[in-house]
């Protein structure tokens, strides 16, 4: 059987069924798992739900059918199939190991696994054959869900023109930083209606009307990890050692959906025309580029789509001999950033 393309949709004839855990089932991205399964006929045999002991027991909806939460123990991977991680790098760490043992693939949303050289890192419509070096450890692990976005448009530009260096400012939708930060910042906006003063608990300062350059632990180099992840995770994944690549991450008064700006330098000259050409027949891309009618990707319309948009397309200037570009791009770091890029590896394992 041939390589189902990533992101087809209706593929229940011709993939096996497989029972299926959820790690993390009530958090945020558990819910866009169960909605993707669905909308995706992903060709689910059986279905457990996981979470904490103080989730357990809450009912979920999938399909039509009621689900009861169970608390996750060593013991919770028997028969599955597939695992998708989505509930912290420390409970990945603690309970991937029984998933494996138990026979199942570790689709790993988390942070844990991202950096160990044998454990693969896969965007599907990047370096989906990746996917398949799993090993003994079967641990599969998706990437930061900003290092997405911002890859989808660059690695089709790298594979035709040669990328030397990028440069990345990110504006990152407080979902980013869960279901408690979102919270804060509709309260803010209350508060503010009201004339009431605005409490900050959660976010490291005030949300509301403002924004916040720092998203992660700050390194000894003054970088987050936040941006030391688009380094690290774009050489992985595009197999690119040599890339060059500088970030800054800023959290922005938006409730879902991640964009950013990107500054590229290539190896051999580029037209922002060929860049749109190229774009335009990239899998999981849509272009949106036509500033003076104001067309471009924003937030709030690229919300619950499975594409990432990329839009202000134009030569960078700052680079010689028309080796650059500046593009802006937006996806929504549910999705792509997170549910669908996992549920996509697992299509593209049932593939085979």
């Amino acid at each position: 059987m041939g390589t189902l393309a990533p992101g087809a949709q209706g593929t229940e004839n011709v993939m096996r069924s497989v029972n299926v855990a959820v790690v993390g089932a009530t958090g945020a991205v558990g819910d866009e798992f169960l909605r993707l399964f669905e909308l995706r006929k992903y060709p689910i045999k059986s279905l457990k739900l996981l979470a904490s002991e103080r989730s357990a027991g809450k009912k979920l909806k999938f399909a039509g059918k009621e689900y009861t939460v169970e608390k996750l123990t060593a013991e919770s991977f028997k028969g599955v199939e597939h695992a998708f991680f989505s509930a912290g790098g420390s409970i990945s760490k603690e309970f991937a190991p029984a998933a494996a043992k138990a026979g199942a693939i570790i689709i790993d949303n988390t942070s844990a696994f991202r950096y160990e050289k044998e454990i693969p890192l896969v965007v599907p419509e990047i370096n989906p054959e990746d996917a398949f070096r799993y090993g003994e450890r079967r641990i599969i692990a998706n990437p930061n869900c900003t290092t997405i976005v911002a890859l989808m448009p660059t690695f089709p530009l790298h594979r035709k023109f040669g990328l030397k260096r990028a440069v990345m400012s990110s504006y990152q939708a407080i979902s980013g930083a869960g279901a408690q930060a979102m919270a804060e910042l509709e309260q803010q906006l209350r508060d503010w209606a009201a004339g009431r003063p605005m409490t900050v608990k959660i976010a490291p300062k005030q949300i509301a009307f403002n924004v916040i350059p720092r998203i992660d632990v700050v390194t000894d180099n003054g970088y987050t990890k936040e941006e030391m992840k688009f380094l690290w995770e774009g050489q992985k994944i595009m197999h690119h050692d040599s890339l060059r690549a500088t970030a800054t991450c800023v959290r922005v008064p938006v409730l879902r959906s991640h964009s950013v700006s990107l500054n590229l330098e290539f190896e051999k000259p580029v037209t922002p025309e060929q860049a749109r050409e190229v774009l335009k027949a990239a899998p999981g891309v849509v272009v949106q580029d036509d500033p003076k009618a104001d067309v471009y990707p924003i937030p709030l319309e690229r919300t619950m789509k499975n594409e990432v948009g990329v839009g202000r397309i134009r030569q960078d200037i700052s680079v010689e001999g028309n080796r650059g570009l500046c593009l802006w791009a937006v996806g929504d770091q549910l999705m792509k950033g997170a549910a669908l890029n996992a549920i996509q590896i697992g299509e593209l394992l049932l593939s085979k």
